[in-house]
């Protein structure tokens, strides 16, 4: 029996559970007119017995899944011969999986012997011994729960404290799986990126002019210098979220402006969500768009013109990436011109102003900390934009503020670095951390000073 189909029987037991709770919470008060006699509503000793049932098993289902693997191949590695448990770890590791494969009927890396088969055969039957075993210890407990919170349930008892307590605790819970998992990925691209700080000065990483990440694998090979610096990458990733901004800014904002000031219901109703559609298209249908219309439509004119066009230019990304960028900076701004009160409208109309007087002195400085912090969230979203800069600007680490050549942005970069076999011990592939984290900070900064704005708004209004 997989995991999953154990947690859909989970699953039926507690909605049985349910069904029992609420049952004897009703019997005990004898009916639904007597429903004033408890303590809390009958639903919530449904819940009560459910949590009962379900919530120790999982628990117990979690930390069996967990510890599963390890202890099993502490008992199979406790079994090998003398010899091989000796081994170094790296070596042991590729028996271990070596064994692991056998097992499962996958292809194994070394000749098969024996000793391999009988490990093999070890494991197998400590997994079919582990799986039978959680599932008796799983149901066991969750019919023990049940039979528990059942029980338990009498007309002054007070189920709905316990089931709100447990909620809150879920709450927290989830909370701090989300703050420990943003810890955590922190935590791994600056230890990978100290690595890289180690090989390259972080003062070559931060200031140098060149980005050339090939190492040489020998000392008279050519054309592998091995160059770090970052400056072209951020001026390339600069160049196309300023492109993107000056398209999205202004379209998005007038287009907020007309829709929350100008137009009418009817119109608005349809307009706004068809405006939003454009959020949801993915990013690579953005960069088709890009790559096979927007980019040859600027080469074409700029030849007309005599201008020198790449294929690939920072223009051609900047302009679709701020086309993407439109809903993000229209959504945010109508929320936010609708969020000042009538009041100050009908105080400028009164005084005889004019509707376009009353939004460009009343409602725009009024709005004007959320929308701020709106285009702030839209730069954060242009600068860690990858797709389309692949599709539409290319991979050269040009450092150039002309947007008719090919650039490339850090985004861009961290993919390429990665994509691959790659040695997580060379400067090339730690490189890419070392970019992660620096792109980490900036994003962090640009987000923090966004809510910063927009807090303070709401504080004016609330």
């Amino acid at each position: 029996m997989s995991n999953t189909f154990l947690i859909l029987i989970l699953m039926g037991l507690m909605a049985l559970a349910y069904r029992l709770g609420l049952h004897r919470s009703l019997r005990l008060a004898g009916g639904r007119g007597g429903v004033r006699n408890l303590h809390s509503l009958p639903s919530y000793y449904g819940f009560f017995t459910a949590i009962w049932c379900g919530l120790p098993a999982l628990l117990v289902l979690f930390l069996w899944v967990s510890l599963q693997s390890s202890v099993i191949r502490d008992l199979v590695v406790a079994d090998l011969p003398e010899a091989v448990r000796t081994l170094p770890d790296a070596q042991l590791s590729l028996v271990i999986n070596d064994i692991q494969n056998l097992a499962q009927g996958n292809i194994v890396s070394s000749e098969v012997n024996p000793a391999m088969e009988q490990a093999a055969a070890h494991y197998q039957r400590l997994q079919q011994t582990g799986s039978a075993a959680s599932i008796v210890v799983v149901l066991s407990l969750a019919l023990a729960g049940l039979a528990l919170g059942w029980r338990m349930i009498s007309p002054g008892f007070r189920a709905r404290n316990r089931v709100e307590a447990v909620i809150k605790w879920l709450l927290i819970g989830c909370s701090t799986i989300a703050i420990f998992t943003t810890l955590g990925i922190v935590l791994s691209v600056l230890f990978e990126a100290i690595r890289f700080f180690e090989i390259i000065p972080i003062t070559d990483f931060l200031f140098g002019l060149d980005w050339s990440p090939q190492m040489a694998i020998r000392e008279d090979q050519v054309g592998s210098s091995g160059a770090f610096g970052v400056i072209p990458l951020f001026a390339g990733t600069l160049l196309i979220a300023l492109i993107a901004m000056l398209v999205a800014v202004p379209i998005g904002l007038m287009s907020a402006i007309y829709l929350s000031e100008y137009a009418g219901s009817h119109f608005r109703a349809y307009a706004k969500p068809l405006l939003e559609i454009l959020a949801g298209i993915p990013t690579v249908v953005y960069g088709f768009f890009a790559a096979l219309t927007v980019a040859p439509f600027i080469r074409n004119n700029g030849s007309l013109l005599g201008l020198d066009v790449s294929s690939e230019s920072a223009l051609a990304a900047g302009l679709v990436m701020g086309i993407m960028i439109i809903p993000f900076i229209s959504s945010l701004s109508d929320d936010v011109i609708n969020a000042v009160p009538q009041s100050m409208r009908d105080a400028s109309l009164g005084i005889g102003a004019t509707r376009s007087e009353t939004v460009l002195k009343v409602i725009l400085p009024a709005a004007l900390p959320g929308i701020v912090g709106g285009i702030l969230l839209a730069v954060s979203r242009a600068i860690g934009e990858t797709m389309i800069v692949v599709m539409a600007a290319g991979l050269s680490a040009n450092l150039t503020a002309n947007p008719l050549q090919s650039v490339t942005t850090v985004t861009v970069q961290i993919v390429t670095l990665l994509v691959g076999d790659q040695e997580f011990d060379s400067p090339k592939t730690l490189a890419a951390f070392a970019l992660g984290l620096v792109l980490f900070v900036i994003t962090l900064v640009l987000n923090v000073v966004a809510l910063h704005v927009v807090r303070k708004y709401r504080e004016a209004y609330d």
